[in-house]
């Protein structure tokens, strides 16, 4: 019984914590992302954090608390390496560190792995629930779509009901978690975004080869089908119509790129709409300085952290409505939120623009908005939910301990 005491006491000092999730960097998306900022954050704070997750070539091995397992890439996953088994090597360094908490980012293989750990050595786990997966059911297109609904429906309602406390960014997330008979405690807890780094305006876009008097529509993201970019296509062809000066720049890389710059050339707009490709995450800050609106067509996000950042630059964002991305959005007051149209999303980008006197509010608003929910906070928060699920772990512990110590057995 003393040595849970003073287990429960070490809480309140630095935690040991392995964080597992199937998407690390350099795999550049949302998860990756409110991981990277998480584990930056805590380790400020001196807890010991130690990340596992798939192999990838491009990974650097700067990190030595970075352990990769063996993984291979599919068809269907460019991009994305799924960590094959054996694991013993890394069951063996996972073993040497005595982690006080798991917390994993995905259900899927690396995210088992840490369930399945977590229950064989005995130590509480939090997940993080991020995304709507079951909109990702085309990536299996071998299977009929609905099945795959149904079976990833089954595989998110298992994986979240057997952690002892669920984080989700969004309340639209965690009614998605209800809705699928997630019991488990939860609680809501947004992605800060990075505060933003001092960029000169002109100077990000002499950089990137933009006239001052262009007006840049920004989206920076995966270009993956569920993300709906042919919407923001086809409604930057109806902006142009009325606005030439209009250019947008689309950041990031996917499977559905190629698809993409073929549909922009079928409207007439390839040389309006530049396709920039992958970025580093050091190097998208001045993406948001240059851009004048943020533009962001995804309905299948729980959160849509790159509003959040683009925000951070007092850029407001035209939106879709459905998901939690557009939950961020105050709409008129620091962006626009429309229905899943073309044209409903070209008159949005059109009357921002005409109007100076809306232009003014919601760029202020914005800059506002990205300041509410800071990295501190977040962390705060992860770590009150840390705590409070080791005290609960500790407690339950020393109640099954409690009847052997009486009896004198051990």
């Amino acid at each position: 019984m003393a040595g849970s005491e003073e287990r429960l006491l070490s809480h309140q000092d630095n935690l040991r914590i392995a964080i597992f999730s199937d998407s690390l960097l350099p795999v550049l998306n949302g998860v990756s992302i409110s991981i990277d900022t998480l584990v930056k954050a805590l380790r400020d704070r001196g807890h010991s954090v130690h990340l596992f997750g798939p192999g990838h070539p491009g990974a650097p091995e700067e990190d030595p608390n970075v352990h990769r397992f063996r993984s291979v890439q599919t068809p269907w996953t460019k991009g994305y390496p799924i960590a094959i088994p054996p694991f013993y090597d890394e069951l063996q360094r996972f073993r040497k560190h005595r982690f006080d908490l798991i917390h994993t980012h995905t259900p899927w293989v690396v995210g088992f792995v840490g369930l399945r750990w977590a229950e064989s050595h005995e130590i509480p786990i939090v997940s993080t629930y991020h995304t709507l997966y079951d909109r990702y059911a085309h990536y299996f297109p071998i299977l009929p779509r609905r099945y795959i609904r149904f079976r990833i429906a089954k595989q998110t309602n298992f994986y979240y009901n057997n952690v002892a406390h669920v984080i989700t960014p969004t309340d639209a997330s965690l009614k998605w978690l209800r809705r699928h008979s997630v019991k488990t405690p939860a609680t809501v807890i947004p992605t800060a975004g990075a505060a933003p780094v001092p960029i000169d305006r002109s100077e990000a876009r002499l950089a990137l080869d933009l006239r001052p008097n262009q007006r840049v529509l920004l989206y920076v993201g995966r270009l993956a089908k569920e993300k709906n970019l042919q919407t923001l296509i086809k409604a930057t062809a109806f902006a142009l119509r009325k606005d030439p000066s209009l250019r947008l720049l689309v950041v990031g890389d996917g499977p559905f790129r190629e698809d993409l710059r073929t549909y922009a050339r079928s409207l007439g707009i390839g040389d309006k709409v530049r396709f920039v490709g992958f970025v580093p995450r050091n190097q998208v800050d001045r993406f948001y300085a240059a851009a004048d609106l943020f533009v962001f067509p995804s309905f299948t996000e729980t959160q849509g952290l790159v509003i959040e950042e683009a925000m951070n630059y007092g850029l407001p964002t035209v939106a879709i409505v459905g998901g939690g991305a557009s939950e961020a959005i105050d709409p008129g007051v620091n962006g626009l939120v429309v229905r899943n149209s073309a044209e409903e999303f070209a008159d949005a980008i059109g009357l921002y623009f005409s109007d100076d006197d809306l232009q003014k509010r919601l760029t202020f608003a914005a800059s506002q908005s990205g300041r509410r929910f800071s990295v501190d906070d977040m962390c705060d928060r992860v770590l009150g939910v840390y705590h409070s699920v080791l005290a609960d772990h500790d407690r339950e512990q020393l109640s099954t301990s409690a009847p052997a110590e009486r009896t004198g057995f051990r």
